[in-house]
């Protein structure tokens, strides 16, 4: 009954007008936490962590952020209650996900850099880490992050362990992902449908993006070798021109011409007759 209550859209609306809300969108609303919209609390009811919980899950999956907020500041404050619910990472994620909306991003630091979340969590939390980092850095210097600036913001504000594996990425693959699509490539260098898919399922990916990853090598190591075979003409030409005369002679072939000359013979009569 008091999921419906809370859930249920027609029962909601004819209470709170709610307006629309894109859960695509991965930006702070500040609009819709102002202090008389968004603290009308819903109307005081019991639960328990499980069910409160529960309710947290449901509006965060739905994507209906003002709603959620609405409820976790109407929750009980009893110190048995907050206690158990400080430990629940259901509600501790709606809570990080109510502060990045609210583009309060010091609490959003602080629920993400002290409790430890499961790998379920991670990949929505890191986005939201990232994302407040990257509008504190805009506003500080007035103006959009570029690729270089991001890089730089997201090696100043490494992500957390508590939302994070410990694992290097490079280029969105794991290094772990990397190390064994390396391995298959030594085997093989083009794979045919069959073991792409196999490599998919060993390493988390889809068919395509293994594709392209050998692809993408291939093309690679190709134009390595094609750098390395123009150094090593230019390397070539290098000696070669170093060994030649200005006129395109051998240096040595000039010697040689100058030791058989006339002039060479008399100097040489000149030398026998001292």
């Amino acid at each position: 009954m008091f999921l419906t209550f809370l859930i249920n859209p027609d029962t909601f609306q004819k209470r709170h007008h709610t307006p629309a809300f894109s859960p695509n969108r991965l930006l702070p609303r500040k609009e819709l936490y102002t202090a008389g919209a968004m603290f009308a609390p819903f109307p005081a009811l019991s639960f328990t962590p499980q069910q409160i919980a529960q309710v947290c899950e449901t509006l965060e999956e739905s994507g209906d952020i003002e709603r959620l907020a609405r409820f976790l500041w109407s929750l009980p404050v009893a110190p048995g209650t907050l206690e158990a619910l400080s430990k629940h990472e259901i509600v501790l994620r709606a809570r990080a996900i109510v502060a990045f909306h609210m583009g309060n991003f010091r609490d959003l630091y602080h629920i993400l850099e002290t409790h430890r979340f499961g790998k379920d969590s991670h990949a929505k939390l890191q986005a939201m880490w990232l994302e407040a980092h990257y509008q504190e850095a805009e506003r500080l210097r007035g103006r959009p992050l570029g690729p270089v600036d991001k890089y730089r913001v997201r090696k100043k504000f490494p992500l957390p362990r508590t939302i994070w594996d410990g694992e290097q990425k490079t280029h969105c693959f794991k290094e772990r992902t990397r190390s064994l699509l390396r391995e298959w490539y030594l085997q093989d260098p083009y794979p045919n449908p069959t073991k792409k898919r196999e490599l998919a399922q060993a390493t988390g990916l889809t068919p395509t993006q293994v594709g392209n990853w050998f692809k993408n090598r291939r093309q690679r190591d190709r134009a390595a070798a094609a750098k390395n075979r123009l150094n090593q003409q230019g390397q070539h030409l290098s000696q070669c021109k170093a060994s030649y005369s200005p006129e395109g002679k051998a240096i040595d072939d000039d010697f040689r011409g100058l030791k058989n000359s006339p002039l060479s013979d008399s100097n040489e009569d000149l030398h026998k007759g001292e």
